[in-house]
Order: C-alpha cells, then structure tokens, then sequence
C-alpha cells in the first residue's frame, strides 16, 4: 500500500495555512493544481475524458489533460486520475466508466478499481451495493463516448394540501404534520434502530410516527421523509440505520420498506431521499437561494446539494468517502480501508483523532461522541488545547472548500452537525473563511456561509421532507 501513494507528495504544494495539530496534510486542492500547472506547460499533454452512468441512464462527464509518458509523469498521472475518479465515484455515482484516452491508464485504473485492487470496496460498495452491478471501466473512443446527461429532480417547495414529512436519526425519528405549507404538528421520538435485526422495528416504528402526525390531519394528500444513507428510487440501497439487518433481510424486507409504507397509505405520493440533500433543500428554502452544498459534521460526514436550478440531481454526494488529503501517511478510514477522506476530517472521529495530539487524552472506551462534549466544555471554557482542534479542523475546511468548488456549483455553504456547535464551530468557520481570503480570494468572495439555528437543526429536515412529494 505504501507504494501505491509513495509519489503523492513529489509536487510542491506549500500551504500559506498549515493546519496546526497535522503539519504534513496536503490538501487535495493544492495537489491536483500543482499536477494540472504542470500539466498546462507540457507542450505534449494528452486529453482525458471520464463518462460516469448510472443506472436511471444519467451521465456524468469529466474532461482534463494529463502529463505526456514517462516513467514519473505516468505515476504522477495514475495518481491524479485515480483520486480524481474517486471523488467522481462517491460525489455522483456510476456502476458503468467510459474512459477515452491513453490504454494504459485504463488498465491501471481497472487494477486499482478491481475487486482484488486497492479500491476494491469503492467497487464493490458503489457497483454491487448501490446499482446492482459490478463497477466496470470500459475504453471508448472520444467521439463514441455518451454525452452528458443529468437528471434534476424538482423536489421540495411544494406546500399544497395535507403533508407529513418524516427525518429518521441514529437516537430519534423527527415526524410534522404540515397544511398548506403550515406546521400544525411536530414531534421527536426516541429509537434505537441501529442494531435492530427485526425489519419489522423500522417499519412500525415509522408506521407509528405517520399514525401520530395523521390525527392532526384532515386527510394524508403526500408523505415525504429523509434518513441517512443512499436511496435510489425510493429504496435504501444502503443505510446505517439498518446495519443490524442481515443481507437476506435487508434485501427482502428493507429495501421495499418505503413502497410497503406508500402502499399501507393507500399509494398516495411518497417521497424518501438521502437527509443531506433534504438539509440543503431547507437551507435552500430558509435563504430563498439556490446553489447550496449542505455539509454536516456529526457522526460522519454527510452532505447534500442544490444546484442552480433549485433542484436535487441524482447524484450520491457521500463524501465522507471523497478524499481530501493527498499525503501518503494520510489517517485511514476503518471501514474502506483508504487515506484522506472527509470523515477523518469533518466528523467526531476527527475530534477524537486530533484531541492527543493537542494534549487532550482518553480512555480508549469512550464513544467519540462524549468526547466531543469534553472538548466542547474545553473550548467553552478558553482551553487552548481544544482551540487547537477547531482551528485545525477550520484550516481543513478551508482548503476542502476549495476543493469542493472545483466539483460543485455553489454560492451557498450550509454547515451543520455537532462539531459545528458552540465556539468550535465559530472557530471552525473563522478559519476556513481565513483559509480561502488567502489562498483562494475568488471562490472566498463567491460563498456565503451559513449556519441554521437549533430549531431549523432539529425540525427543519422533517417539515422540509413534507414539501419532496408532487401532487396533482
């Protein structure tokens, strides 16, 4: 594996904000423009173009240049194009690649994306999990390779009528009851879904939340709900919420759940998505703007987008599995396997990473959440050890904005989630803001950022769930 990012570190990427607790990050930003300057002065610089499908027929293009061959320029480029695809991969979805351009980089990133390669849970999670096939990247001439097309869903922002809308939690499942776009109902009941192995806890648990918001309605006209994972076509194709679920039964009995639910009222409109693209469609509703990417820190990182249009796409938007961080001694994540990503950088797991290197030490039980409390109450409290935490985290944020608006459209940052609590998450935003004035002034005067306030955090997402399903 060392090998495999051994000549991520030979471009020079001097960073004007080094992150205070983690000296050697190199930003995936700085990285990938230093290869693509490199890149511009190579008089014999070979086009690349990437074609990612999906299974509804959608395609996602990405078009760059890439270094002439040599020995170093073909690792540099392997490089470049593997973490480039990575992030594609997880911010858009595709089970199918079309690649155009040299051979040779095609075979590479078929090893890489293999199912013994080093990417192989990317492959296997995003081609078998998510789309019911294995990844492939086939080769295809520039002019045979399929145009872009994107799918918009005009989701949200419809009020009409009677309403429930539904935000299921790791602790709680939040339910309102909405007329004509007026809440007249809304409530949060604790659950504990996460290592249920009966699907029949998920169903009457949302079942009995649905009952409940129904008495203060006349009548249901839609449903619309948002929970955490990946949703295609109303289906979880994967989901926290039901880790406890076995293979079988997650198949037989969760992936319908949500068609069962419509039909158990009586098939009216019923709409479930993904809770970060609900939490950016609030945001976008509570700014009244468009072009918002919504990124929470909490357990995870979760993220969701509004484009220009005011529309949801079909795109997956998971990037706690995007990577950030191009060094080659880069902290790993448990669950892929891979360095760099987002939730080793904008989550709890974060807080917990950097705490002892700030001085801050503890005993390996405790959940990293309360451990998030106690460099919270630090913070609070002046200690600047725990500042230190929240500057590195912000100087992170910074350079991954950045990076971000390289792949997005947006005007709009939405943060959210526990860390963004209290006077860390005011750190947190400083330090980013400072970041980009520096090193990015044009995509600084270009963002806005935003946090909402506790009542849009704990209530929005269902109220705003209420308003996904069309009615006619």
């Amino acid at each position: 594996m060392a090998n495999f990012y051994s000549i991520m570190n030979s471009l020079s990427t001097a960073l004007r904000h080094v992150p205070k607790l983690h000296t050697d990050f190199v930003p995936a930003v700085l990285w990938r423009r230093a290869y693509e300057r490199k890149v511009s002065l190579d008089c014999r610089s070979t086009p690349i173009t990437l074609a990612l499908e999906r299974r509804n027929g959608d395609i996602s293009r990405w078009e760059t240049k890439v270094l002439s061959s040599s020995a170093e320029n073909d690792s540099l480029t392997i490089r470049y194009l593997e973490r480039a695809l990575k992030f594609l991969l997880w911010q858009k979805g595709g089970h199918r690649i079309y690649f155009s351009g040299p051979e040779s980089f095609a075979v590479a990133l078929r090893q890489i994306y293999s199912k013994t390669g080093v990417r192989q849970f990317d492959s296997k999670f995003i081609g078998e999990k998510v789309y019911g096939e294995a990844l492939s990247i086939v080769s295809a001439p520039l002019d045979s390779i399929p145009a872009e097309t994107e799918s918009q869903a005009a989701l949200g922002r419809n009020w009409k009528g009677c309403r429930i809308g539904f935000d299921l939690g790791g602790s709680d499942r939040k339910c309102a009851a909405v007329i004509d776009g007026e809440v007249v109902f809304s409530e949060e009941i604790p659950w504990d879904p996460y290592f249920q192995k009966d699907p029949n806890y998920h169903f009457e648990g949302i079942q009995d939340s649905l009952r409940r918001a129904a008495e203060k309605l006349p009548r249901v006209d839609a449903i619309g709900g948002s929970a955490a994972g990946i949703y295609v076509d109303n289906e979880p194709r994967v989901g926290s919420l039901f880790r406890g679920v076995n293979e079988e039964e997650f198949t037989r009995q969760i992936r319908p759940l949500f068609k069962r639910l419509r039909s158990a009222w009586s098939g009216v409109p019923f709409e479930v998505i993904n809770d970060g693209e609900v939490t950016a469609l609030a945001g976008a509703i509570a700014l009244q703007e468009n072009a918002v990417l919504g990124i929470s820190l909490g357990t995870s990182q979760a993220a969701g987008f509004v484009n220009p249009h005011g529309n949801i796409t079909t795109w997956l938007n998971e990037l706690a599995f995007a990577p950030v961080d191009y060094a080659e001694n880069a902290p790993r994540d448990e669950w892929s396997g891979d360095i760099g990503c987002g939730v080793q950088y904008f989550s709890q797991q974060a807080v917990a990473r950097l705490a002892p290197r700030a001085g801050i030490h503890f005993p390996e039980e405790l959940p990293f959440a309360e451990r998030l409390v106690v460099v919270q109450e630090r913070m609070q409290a002046g200690d600047f050890a725990a500042q230190a935490i929240f500057e590195t985290i912000g100087t992170y944020l910074g350079y991954t904005i950045a990076h971000y608006a390289d792949f997005y459209d947006f005007r709009h940052l939405l943060l959210l989630g526990r860390v963004t609590s209290g006077h860390g998450g005011k750190w947190i935003m400083s330090q980013a803001r400072r970041v980009l004035q520096d090193e990015f002034p044009e995509i600084n005067q270009k963002i806005a950022f935003v946090i909402p306030d506790e009542k849009q955090k704990r209530h929005g997402q269902a109220v705003t769930a209420a308003s996904l399903p069309v009615t006619y």
